[in-house]
């Protein structure tokens, strides 16, 4: 099985996490040895946090392999997969590290296993430099299940941050191949909704505040949609710690969906939040893109392993989705395209085509 280790620079591009999630799950899904260096060499906190250890672990137990220079702070790590089994995993950051990157990059792995896996995420479901929970059900779920997938998350605690104390369950059966999607076709915007909460010490009157002012700000600029955007008191026993935040959602004609979210900070009142929050979804609404700037980068790894010619039509296509590119194109071998759209109604604006032709991955494992 192990042939040539492939070989991993840490420090380019994103030069973060990132590179590390991406790389390790293609390693799994393809069977390739893979040393990585120079892990988070450029972050001001160079090599493995716990968020990254415990994914990297979590992968390691799913597929029965081997992984060494795992630990925090480490700047090099080597990883050699073996069969992907499935059944029932755990991964803990023990701090407030995201279980949506934990999610990020077992996703791929569980999808070519023998047996269907369910996955126990702890760590903080709604953190900074992160996708939130809620997006991730809301706007990424709907989304990556067009290459032909289903998968159920279960919320069971929320956690913020600093102390995290979240835990999410992910239940998935594999496939054995994955369709490619085209999401060319942006259509109207014919709904805006969401949900403003507060959890623990907070008092209610911030949701009020958080979705009013988001609420305002989109009236600038869409005037002939209801904006509905719920207030929520997160319930005691389902909420480790105290947070606020805001996630507002528009959906297209054609079932696109872009969002805007936004989380409460020490000394940040409550207007600046939603506002925050209805500015980033107005801003992914400019492009004329077919998904918003977080969804891009995410998509990249399953249209790589898909069975054909897979296209999203984007905005500025982010850093995050270079680098997803650059390793989709090293480890997978998948060859990818990006242009300029050349639609008549995108000529004034940043939008481009992201062409992927995918490598048809199939699960040896089935």
């Amino acid at each position: 099985m192990a042939g040539q280790r492939v070989e991993v620079d840490g420090g380019i591009l994103e030069g973060g996490g990132q590179i590390l999630r991406v790389s390790t799950a293609l390693s799994c899904v393809l069977g390739l040895p893979l040393r990585v260096q120079k892990i988070r060499a450029g972050r001001s906190t160079p090599g493995l946090r716990p968020q990254h250890l415990s994914g990297l672990e979590m992968i390691r137990d799913l597929c029965d392999g081997q992984l060494e220079g795992a630990a925090i702070g480490s700047t090099e790590v080597t990883f050699t997969p073996e069969k992907i089994k499935g059944g029932i995993h755990t991964a803990d950051t023990k701090t407030a590290g995201s279980v949506c990157l934990l999610m990020q990059v077992s996703m791929p792995c569980v999808l070519f296993a023998a047996s269907p896996s369910e996955l126990h995420l702890k760590g903080g479901t709604n953190a900074e430099m992160a996708p939130q929970i809620d997006y991730t059900v809301m706007v990424f779920k709907p989304i990556v299940e067009k290459f032909g997938f289903n998968f159920n998350c279960d919320i069971k605690m929320r956690g913020y941050y600093p102390k995290g104390g979240g835990e999410v369950i992910v239940r998935m059966s594999p496939v054995t191949q994955l369709n490619p999607i085209n999401l060319t076709d942006r259509g109207s915007v014919t709904k805006i909704y969401g949900r403003a909460f507060v959890a623990g010490v907070l008092p209610f009157k911030v949701t009020k505040d958080m979705a009013a002012a988001a609420v305002r700000c989109i009236r600038k600029e869409i005037r002939d949609l209801y904006v509905n955007i719920q207030p929520v008191q997160e319930p005691k026993d389902q909420a480790f710690g105290n947070g606020n935040g805001i996630i507002i959602i528009a959906e297209t004609s054609t079932g696109c969906l872009f969002a805007g979210s936004s989380l409460g900070k020490r000394g940040v009142n409550a207007d600046k939040v939603g506002i925050d929050a209805a500015e980033m979804l107005l801003a992914n609404l400019r492009h004329g893109g077919t998904v918003d700037e977080f969804l891009q980068d995410q998509l990249i790894i399953f249209m790589a392993l898909a069975n054909g010619v897979s296209r999203i039509k984007t905005g500025p296509v982010t850093l995050h989705t270079q680098t997803a590119i650059h390793f989709a194109e090293q480890l997978a071998k998948a060859k990818f395209t990006v242009k300029k759209s050349e639609d008549e109604e995108d000529s004034s604006k940043d939008t481009y085509i992201i062409e992927c032709q995918g490598i048809g991955m199939r699960n040896p494992n089935l």
